[in-house]
């Protein structure tokens, strides 16, 4: 039987195999042990144990996918890890930069109450300061586009700073630093493909990132 509540751990498995399957990425014990920073062996006990538990299935190619039960779940704690970020954004006015982190700290303690509490003070946010939808409302982000494939002088609206950028402190401390955030306004000024990097104008300065950053932040022109 599905444990009623699952643990922090498990909670953090979730909401990762959420955030791939969303992306369309297979699921596979190597990439959450990358993602996670644990070894293989730990990642391969933890899935065990979800799907002793009910919250993951294998299929017969050996990918891992959420059960409902699991997906419910997943939902659950994305929501309040998001709404938490909220909160210390608007009501502790912390750096933007920072309350993934310290939200990450804080998510699994939150109750239902609390939850609630929450999203009525927050009037209910559809996104995350780093505007990603909250579970549930993916489809407003279908028509976002990753930055990395838009073309130089094209002025484009920064709308979202994938979650996994998230986990970087540095990375997202420079973003911020540097205005990468969602609402801005970016002219792509330079695309140079032999060092993988392309240039912006942010609010008359210009800042150059990497592909691989660019890939996973999205944009509407």
């Amino acid at each position: 039987m599905t444990e009623k509540i699952p643990t922090p751990t498990i909670e953090d498995y979730l909401g990762i195999i959420y955030t791939l399957q969303r992306d369309g990425e297979q699921v596979i014990g190597a990439r959450l042990s990358e993602l996670l920073e644990v070894s293989a062996p730990t990642v391969t006990i933890t899935l065990r144990r979800m799907q002793r538990d009910g919250w993951i299935a294998l299929t017969p190619s050996k990918r891992i996918e959420l059960t409902p039960a699991g997906v419910e779940s997943a939902k659950a704690v994305i929501r309040r890890h998001m709404l938490t970020e909220w909160m210390l954004a608007k009501i502790l006015k912390l750096p933007w930069s920072k309350v993934h982190e310290e939200a990450h700290k804080i998510e699994h303690s939150i109750s239902d109450t609390v939850e609630l509490g929450l999203i009525d003070k927050l009037k209910d946010p559809s996104q995350c300061p780093h505007g990603n939808p909250m579970p549930g409302l993916e489809a407003m982000s279908e028509k976002w586009q990753p930055l990395a494939e838009r073309a130089v002088d094209e002025v484009v609206t920064i709308k979202r700073i994938h979650e996994f950028l998230e986990d970087d402190p540095e990375l997202m401390a420079f973003l911020e630093a540097n205005n990468v955030l969602p609402g801005e306004k970016a002219r792509i000024l330079e695309i140079l493909p032999f060092n993988s990097t392309m240039t912006l104008e942010i609010n008359s300065k210009s800042v150059t990132l990497g592909y691989e950053i660019a890939k996973s932040i999205y944009v509407e022109k």
